[in-house]
């Protein structure tokens, strides 16, 4: 009797629409939430306007825009939706222009403004009745059409009078991910990689469905599916059969596949005495293997290169400048449309100079020495993916040359996956900086998308934060910088606060009030997590190798530019990095507009002001308290920030699951302890080398700085060579 009830309760189940379903608040499904709109009047609204569909065409793109669309719409109104297969009766019309016949004709859609991406979204209206038409010159701008569409139902938006134009200002919108074939992710923080190389390319797990998905639903249409301390085994064929596995899986969505080249592969793969870019063997057999690559991926976007930096085999191996050797890998993805993403990570244990200093001398020379087809990859400072960085230098110092961004998703330096920081702050305060390289007005995004110095190539890149926890990020708040990095690719002119508000309303709830308060609770973690870190331009003081914590008194790493104390250079007298022109020199690398505002410690707004300035304690700051009390006071406000974060999270209890609540509270606890350990050990290694007491009115250390020095950390996650 019990065994019949418990099938007759699965058979009631199975009848149930998908929508109906309950499903467990685990994270998985990202911003990709279709559950039923609990506004009662806009749902009222949305079934009226929207119960039959037509999707003109037919190919792969347009069946998986269909798919989403049924999908998104029947989920969010909690009503079957019909497929009439007619553009006539339908209420919602997705079709390409060439595809959409007569209703091209009176849309008034200007298709000469849409590219190959772009897409647009109207109401067209016919007396008394009115359809949602979106359309674009190419599949994949429909579908990207029809995610844009079902954001605007998941954020409760006003689809009565739809006008939306949008294109993508940037080309290539990629992900890198920094994954081994192992499967262990290099500064990972997430769980192993997504890619189960082992299985594949038989088995295709959901997970790249639904990676795709993601990446689409955002813009991104590029993944480098291997980490940039390459392994030349990937460019085997038994690994390309499972990379073109991973290309028909992604292909649909408008996503390329990208490999990591390593550089040294002619020798380790094809039995060659050299690896040297002027070689006429070596030319031939990376031809000869890209040729492979493309019969098996006709569409593979290219190689990122990683080469002559910490370890990694490159050009100048051979006396060969990294020109050489960008060029001979450009030249042989040329035929098939691809390009060669060279990386400007680069700096020199023999080379006795300011390590932020290299990568500009190393690069600046050669600028309109690449090919059309290489972007020269730039991370978004000088150093090293720091909480705040100034601009890196080249950026506007190579005009015939074009420059990709790189940034970091993965919060290598950002208290890792323990501690809730919206980065879309720190990418949009790197885009929006002034290089003055044309004069005022010469932003950073105005070089990556082409337009100050009208390059017809452009790109930007994101190491990925994503692994194969259930929640793809590991952190919940992590996925808003994933996400984020897409809006601002697709749109650099975007505010972290309008991304951050339809994140939080896709990924949680349109509840006022959580949003409102999680708004503010995102859109202040990244300036507390700089205060309890490295505040007024502190940088690299982090623990050794795995980065967790810190570790301002590490001096024995191996190497001068290693050590946090080569970097803040604090003793009895005063702190900061030297970089004027009584120091290393470093601001001549900018242009004169920028270093105007950088190189006077008085005119400088502070965020910067011991990166570029070595000073007294005694100095007086803006506040008007000494640069030591200053300093204490900007640790402590990093941790009120995070206990006013937590207070904020308390009374958002009951709005939103408990499973997604629990989770992000314990991980405030956690972050709460790690912003007084920041403090505390940094406060006393600093107050240990002043000489200078702790103000009273402030917490003191609850521990001596040895019990810090000593505190080790053997298995803490991401461990590896710094990329």
């Amino acid at each position: 009797m019990k065994s019949k009830s418990i099938l007759h309760i699965l058979f009631m189940l199975a009848q149930l629409p998908a929508f109906q379903l309950a499903i467990a608040e685990d994270g998985y499904r990202l911003w990709l939430r279709y559950d039923k709109i609990r506004n009662s009047a806009l749902l009222h609204e949305y079934r009226s306007r929207i119960s039959t569909i037509y999707i003109a065409g037919i190919s792969p793109t347009l069946t998986a825009a269909n798919r989403e669309l049924t999908a998104g719409l029947e989920g969010l109104m909690a009503k079957k939706i019909i497929d009439t297969k007619n553009n006539f009766n339908a209420s919602l019309v997705a079709a390409t222009k060439s595809a959409a016949g007569n209703m091209v004709k009176t849309s008034g859609i200007d298709y000469s403004l849409l590219g190959t991406e772009g897409f647009a979204i109207i109401t067209m209206r016919d007396g008394k009745t009115s359809k949602i038409f979106i359309s674009a010159n190419t599949d994949i701008g429909v579908l990207y059409g029809v995610f844009h569409f079902l954001r605007l139902l998941q954020t409760e938006s006003d689809i009565s009078n739809l006008s939306i134009n949008s294109v993508p200002k940037i080309k290539h919108r990629i992900l890198n991910h920094w994954d081994n074939l192992n499967r262990t992710v290099e500064r990972g923080y997430a769980g192993i990689s997504l890619w189960n190389w082992h299985t594949l390319p038989t088995y295709i797990d959901q997970r790249y469905i639904d990676y795709a998905r993601a990446n689409a639903s955002i813009g991104i249409n590029g993944t480098v599916l291997t980490n940039v301390n390459a392994n030349a085994l990937v460019l085997t064929e038994p690994y390309l059969l499972k990379v073109a596995a991973l290309a028909n899986i992604f292909r649909p969505y408008g996503i390329k596949v990208f490999l990591t080249a390593r550089f040294s592969a002619p020798i380790e793969s094809g039995n060659l005495q050299t690896a040297d870019p002027n070689d006429t063997s070596v030319q031939q057999w990376w031809k000869q293997r890209v040729q492979e690559i493309y019969k098996l991926i006709p569409d593979f976007g290219g190689f990122l290169v990683k080469a002559n930096s910490e370890g990694q085999p490159g050009p100048q191996n051979y006396n060969r400048s990294h020109a050489d050797g960008a060029n001979m890998l450009a030249d042989a993805v040329k035929p098939f449309g691809g390009i060669v993403m060279w990386r400007a990570f680069v700096y020199s244990n023999e080379v006795p100079e300011d390590r932020v200093k290299q990568a500009y001398a190393e690069f600046k020379p050669l600028d309109g020495s690449f090919r059309k087809n290489v972007l020269l990859q730039v991370k978004s400072g000088p150093l090293d993916f720091q909480p705040r960085e100034p601009i890196h230098p080249l950026f506007g110092a190579m005009p015939a040359t074009p420059l990709m961004m790189e940034f970091q998703l993965t919060q290598e330096y950002l208290g890792q996956a323990t501690n809730l920081v919206y980065e879309a702050s720190l990418f949009k305060e790197c885009l929006d900086a002034d290089t003055y390289a044309k004069g005022k007005g010469s932003q950073v995004s105005k070089i990556i998308d082409g337009s100050l110095d009208k390059q017809q190539l452009s790109g930007i890149a994101g190491v990925a934060n994503i692994g194969n926890e259930r929640n793809w990020t590991a952190h919940p708040f992590a996925q808003a910088n994933w996400y984020a990095f897409g809006k601002l690719a697709w749109d650099h002119s975007l505010q972290p606060s309008d991304i951050a508000k339809e994140w939080i309303q896709q990924t949680f709830t349109n509840d006022p009030g959580f949003v409102s308060a999680t708004l503010k609770l995102m859109l202040s973690s990244r300036e507390a997590v700089v205060n309890y870190m490295t505040p007024l331009g502190l940088h690299h003081i982090m623990a050794t190798s795995h980065h967790y914590g810190p570790g301002p008194w590490i001096d024995n790493a191996g190497r001068a530019d290693w050590n946090p104390v080569y970097y803040h250079k604090a003793d009895s007298n005063g702190i900061g990095f030297d970089r004027t022109a009584t120091g290393s020199d470093a601001l001549t690398q900018y242009a004169p507009g920028a270093r105007r505002a950088l190189e006077n410690a008085e005119a400088n707004d502070e965020i910067y002001l011991l990166w570029f300035h070595h000073l007294p304690w005694t100095y007086t700051t803006k506040s008007g308290r000494s640069l030591w009390e200053e300093l204490c006071a900007r640790y402590n406000q990093g941790v009120d920030t995070v206990i006013a974060m937590q207070t904020t999270w308390a009374t958002l209890s009951g709005k939103i699951d408990e499973e997604r609540y629990n989770q992000v509270k314990m991980l405030l606890n956690i972050q709460h302890d790690e912003a007084i350990w920041w403090r505390d050990a940094c406060l006393a290694y600093f107050s240990s080398v002043s000489g200078r007491p702790i103000p009273a009115n402030y917490q003191q250390p609850a521990h001596p700085l040895e019990y810090y020095k000593k505190l080790q950390f053997r298995f803490a996650p991401g461990i590896g060579g710094n990329p």
